[in-house]
């Protein structure tokens, strides 16, 4: 069922594309190793009328760490330069399936907006389809825009650090396996192996069908429990750098659970700092 603050599908997209009020964002991203210029497929093609969203860009720049959240300053700096403001619906999608488009949805939330959703299947599943495709860069006019920034949905080191020794919290991993066991390198250099202690592994990839979209919220929450998650705990969010944190927090929004948070230094922050401790193997 379609949720214009959660999720919403490629038909309901098509019948809303002309809507007067419909931004449309592209939130693509991808890992260094993958090679691949997000801004450049965008260029090539995209849904008519998108804004590209460069995750790497609308960050805190000041930070050694990837793509950390934006300063509320320039999130609206950013939004206004693109059209995008108050008493708008937007649409997120990604060029992967739902990849970092939940990243993208996780950052308008962190500043209060929720009339955001994320694009089921995203661009593969509207190009499949035949649904138009522009490379035309959208008119834009700039729009005034309010923001709410809401703390509660983002942890920084020393509170996740509380949680994994009280165990007050559910540490969700979305990292694949081999990695949070410590068996497999992690794609960034100098960071050491495992995952945080006590913490539970969900990889992002299981919470999609094989056609790309989310699985349905029983399934979802089933992949959950399998994990060993109690959903009756508070949640926090984690991976490598805090795109994929996202879509876990995206998965427990569609559930039904709301008290949850994104770790955004994720493990490209606590796998570089020696004094924290690192658990290997199974959780």
């Amino acid at each position: 069922m379609d949720d214009p603050k959660k999720l919403v599908s490629t038909d309901w997209l098509a019948a809303h594309l002309k809507d007067p009020d419909l931004r449309i964002l592209d939130g693509s991203w991808f890992l260094p190793q993958m090679g691949r210029d997000a801004k450049a497929t965008y260029d090539a093609k995209h849904i008519p009328g998108a804004r590209f969203f460069d995750i790497d860009e609308i960050a805190d720049n000041r930070s050694d760490l990837p793509h950390m959240a934006p300063p509320v300053e320039k999130f609206i700096s950013r939004m206004r330069a693109m059209g995008v403001g108050d008493g708008h619906q937007v649409v997120i999608y990604d060029q992967h399936s739902v990849f970092s488009a939940p990243r993208v949805w996780w950052t308008f939330r962190l500043m209060g907006k929720t009339d955001v959703a994320v694009l089921d299947g995203g661009l593969p599943k509207w190009e499949a389809e035949g649904r138009p495709l522009e490379d035309m860069p959208p008119m834009v006019r700039d729009r005034h825009m309010t923001v709410q920034r809401h703390p509660g949905l983002v942890k920084d080191v020393t509170q996740v650090a509380h949680a994994s020794k009280l165990g007050d919290y559910e540490i969700i991993d979305a990292r694949a396996h081999g990695r949070f066991i410590g068996q497999d390198e992690e794609p960034r250099p100098n960071l050491r192996k495992g995952h945080i202690p006590g913490s539970k592994n969900v990889e992002w990839s299981n919470l999609l069908t094989a056609e790309g979209t989310m699985k349905s919220p029983d399934a979802l929450r089933a992949i959950f429990e399998a994990a060993g998650v109690d959903l009756a705990k508070p949640a926090i969010t984690t991976c490598g750098s805090g795109v994929n944190a996202s879509l876990l927090a995206f998965a427990l929004e569609l559930i039904g659970k709301t008290d949850w948070a994104v770790y955004d230094g994720a493990w490209a922050e606590w796998g570089m700092y020696n004094d924290l401790k690192v658990a290997t193997g199974e959780a």
